[in-house]
């Protein structure tokens, strides 16, 4: 079989798209090779193939099924070398348009306008020689637990990432998705201790799913909160599951969930507003999703499995843009949202 660096090399060289992805607690690497450069479109969800989809809801790419190779890998961790190189920090300015900005958001939460935002911001970092399967292979080792993705379309770019967040899940009816937020940096201790703020930033999320679902779905249960990490960075994870009734669309379960509080707000349009307008640039592909759409491979039921789209970078012009948001709540504090942000960035910077 041939390897996954000379497949993607080869698909790089005749500028043609693929992705290549490794789910979560998995040692199987599977990769999409699209045939040809046709951008295609998903207009109702009842497409087979790998999507991906923008923050805003409005553009969703296919890299479909019927017209790529399907190829499965598995990773030879021996072949892979860490090295050590410092990489430069944002600047001072940086932080303090980021601090603003979330200044602003926390006066739109004291003066009503919704309960909760996510803010984010993008730091460009210089880049020499950069190898994208090695970065690829990189991120699976570091983040085993995450899903992590190599994509690549002439017409879109390349987009890497090893995001810790699941959008949906669905086989048959049967679905599970999860409510991940609240952040603290791994300092090592074995009990993990939550302040107010995050407990009540991840609870905005697992009431907005509960609630939704509940209404689209039968024998809907969740979990209590526990504790999860994620590279050096712990969450509050709740996991949610159901039934989903048999005359709905995957689309409309879709467009029910994203993008979820834990990337946009409460309520959802209001902070949707907010952050279109205030954030100083275009998100893109960041916090929006992507993963496996009608998939049936081998498997003798069709299933979906969609992730958001965290801890990610786009690759363009010997540079990484790297993306890191924060959960804004009236209980923020500028100051720790911006050292969050910096804790959150470091999950692409150790591969670079």
């Amino acid at each position: 079989m041939e390897s996954i660096d000379s497949k993607i090399h080869n698909q790089l060289k005749k500028n043609l798209p693929f992705v290549v992805y490794s789910k979560p607690n998995s040692e199987e690497i599977t990769g999409f090779f699209q045939h040809n450069d046709t951008l295609f479109e998903v207009n109702d969800f009842t497409e087979k193939g790998f999507v991906v989809a923008t923050f805003d809801g409005v553009k969703t790419y296919l890299i479909p099924e019927s017209e790529s190779e399907l190829v499965h890998f598995y990773l030879n961790s021996n072949e892979i070398a860490f090295s050590e190189k410092e990489l430069s920090k944002a600047d001072k300015s940086a932080q303090n348009d980021f601090e603003s900005l979330v200044s602003k958001g926390i006066t739109a939460i004291k003066n009503e306008k919704f309960q909760k935002v996510v803010l984010s911001r993008t730091e460009v970092v210089a880049i020499d020689d950069f190898d994208m399967v090695e970065t690829f292979q990189k991120l699976v080792l570091l983040y085993p637990s995450a899903f992590v993705y190599c994509f690549y379309h002439p017409k879109i770019g390349n987009w890497i990432g090893a995001t810790p967040e699941q959008l949906l899940k669905v086989a048959e009816n049967n679905f599970e998705t999860i409510s991940l937020a609240g952040t603290q940096k791994d300092t090592g201790s074995s009990e993990i201790v939550w302040g107010e703020k995050e407990k009540e930033e991840q609870q905005f999320v697992t009431d907005y799913l509960v609630q939704r679902l509940q209404n689209i779905a039968s024998a809907v249960q969740f979990t209590k909160p526990y504790s999860i990490k994620a590279g050096s960075i712990w969450h509050i994870k709740t996991d949610v599951s159901g039934v989903l009734n048999s005359d709905l669309s995957l689309k409309k379960v879709i467009q029910l969930l994203h993008p979820t509080p834990a990337v946009c707000g409460l309520p959802k349009e209001i902070a949707k507003d907010f952050i279109l307008e205030n954030e100083p640039y275009d998100r893109s592909f960041y916090t929006g999703f992507l993963g496996e759409l009608n998939c049936s491979f081998a498997r003798e039921t069709i299933s979906s499995d969609l992730f958001v789209n965290l801890r990610c970078m786009q690759i363009k012009d010997s540079q990484a843009h790297l993306y890191m948001g924060c959960g804004i709540t009236k209980d923020s504090n500028p100051e720790k949202e911006w050292e969050e942000s910096v804790n959150k960035s470091m999950t692409m910077k150790r591969v670079l």
